[in-house]
């Protein structure tokens, strides 16, 4: 499960949180759009939409701020659709977790010669770290925020943490803050403040072993033949897309190792084949 794909499980399972935080809105009528929007299959672990009231709230969460087509025109794509198909106001909202130069992380708006469209953005290094702290959901955030000392606020994040009493809460926050605080600090550090028998119990965490079981199978047979590697990948598709047409096949024949690799942690997140054709299509 990627950095992104953590910050949308947490805005999903409490979008009310962030609805107070990026609009300073109360509202309570909130629901969470999955799959009623066509959304890009290679982006979609880091998009999420809510519909707030008579509002749509569209967050993304980006820790590489490089994308085929770039961020803005994506923003300037979901916003057309958005409002074609609710005609609600929409709020959009690009959350860059890791500090970056690129030029993308600066940039609030697409403009070509006939079009200008703007969004907010929020780059989290420039964000104080103790604003953060008040509200238990958006504790995984605070290393990544702005402070002197990123391990004494990942120090009082766990303190905080190991007295939430509700066990779901704390464990899915463990885990959370466990893997984005990997953006910033020691890996060794981060496990020996945060307790992995706690986590375990955690959606997140077993998601992770889950895929990471599979991902293992699929490096070991990279790091041998190329061709037991594009088999077992050639199963999966099959078993969970349907059965896979020999051009698609070829194509991902041609894939570098480093792109098999990529291919096995994208497949999670495909409903179908046309995913994958849209990847391919991308990626060779």
């Amino acid at each position: 499960m990627s950095f992104d794909n953590v910050c949308k499980f947490l805005a999903q399972q409490y979008p009310q949180v962030f609805v107070k935080w990026l609009l300073d809105s109360e509202e309570t009528s909130i629901r969470v759009l999955k799959t009623e929007l066509n959304v890009n299959p290679i982006h979609a672990d880091s998009v999420l939409f809510l519909r707030v009231g008579k509002r749509i709230l569209h967050l993304e969460f980006q820790t590489e701020p490089k994308s085929k087509p770039p961020l803005p025109l994506r923003m300037l794509d979901y916003y057309v659709r958005l409002k074609r198909k609710y005609n609600y106001p929409i709020t959009q909202v690009i959350i860059f977790l890791q500090k970056s130069n690129s030029e993308f992380v600066f940039k609030k708006q697409y403009q070509d010669e006939n079009t200008i469209h703007k969004y907010r953005i929020i780059r989290l290094w420039e964000e104080e770290a103790t604003s953060f702290l008040s509200e238990p959901i958006l504790y995984p955030f605070a290393v990544l925020a702005k402070t002197e000392s990123p391990q004494n606020i990942l120090e009082e994040v766990a303190t905080k943490v190991n007295d939430i009493e509700e066990k779901e809460l704390q464990s899915d926050l463990m885990t959370s803050i466990s893997i984005l605080a990997g953006l910033k600090l020691d890996k060794n550090f981060i496990q020996s403040l945060l307790k992995e028998e706690i986590m375990r119990s955690s959606v997140i965490y077993q998601e992770i072993k889950k895929q990471g079981k599979i991902e293992g199978k699929i490096e070991g047979k990279i790091e041998g033949k190329v061709e037991e590697a594009l088999n077992l990948i050639i199963k999966i598709i099959n078993q969970h897309l349907g059965k896979i047409e020999p051009d698609l096949t070829g194509k991902i024949q041609s894939l570098s190792l480093e792109k098999m690799e990529e291919l096995t942690l994208a497949l999670f997140d495909f409903d179908c084949l046309e995913d994958l054709e849209l990847w391919l299509e991308y990626n060779t």
